[in-house]
């Protein structure tokens, strides 16, 4: 059997129902949705595709964001497994807590390698957006996270309690100067 397809791509109204089930599943297995992106209303998916591009290029964020694109993880051009968003800029609130790049998986297909593969697509996305140096940060307890970050190159900078998140959080940096082809 061959293996699937993973592709790093635009969002795209033909995967709306895939992207809808990936979210009913965040919210059934009580996941915090991750990356922040997964909140915005997509009732109007015409609506929310044209948010989405308008975030793209730092139109209509909220004062203290940054421009931010998000990218969805497609299985064999059908199934959308996991979602990324990229922070074009680091503000002093995404240096504490936030970064570069926020992901997350799919409930039911974690634990089959995508992770590792949302992170390093990622990475050659953030490239192309000019970005040389990214900041991935994870609470300390999500030993799967850090070992994902540490598997795409990470180098972790620091750890802090955050009082507001009640846990440590660890702030690793990604040099963009390198492939990321090996993760």
């Amino acid at each position: 059997m061959p293996s699937p397809t993973l592709d790093l791509i635009h969002p795209s109204a033909h995967l709306r129902d895939s992207y809808r089930a990936l979210i009913a599943e965040f919210v059934a297995n009580g996941d915090a949705l991750v990356p922040f992106t997964l909140a915005f209303e997509n009732a109007d998916f015409d609506a929310f595709m044209s948010k989405l591009g308008d975030c793209a290029v730092g139109v209509g964020v909220p004062e203290g964001f940054v421009a931010h694109s998000t990218f969805w993880l497609v299985r064999d051009g059908k199934e959308v497994v996991g979602v990324s968003n990229i922070r074009h800029a680091l503000t002093p609130a995404l240096l504490r807590e936030g970064g570069s790049i926020g992901y997350g998986i799919r409930p039911a297909v974690r634990r089959q390698g995508l992770g590792p593969a949302i992170l390093r697509l990622s990475l050659l996305r953030a490239a192309a957006l000019g970005l040389t140096r990214v900041l991935v940060t994870c609470g300390k307890q999500n030993v799967a996270s850090a070992g994902v970050i540490l598997r795409n190159g990470g180098v972790l900078e620091s750890e802090e309690y955050l009082a507001d998140r009640g846990e440590v959080v660890q702030r690793y940096w990604i040099s963009l100067a390198s492939s990321h082809s090996e993760a």
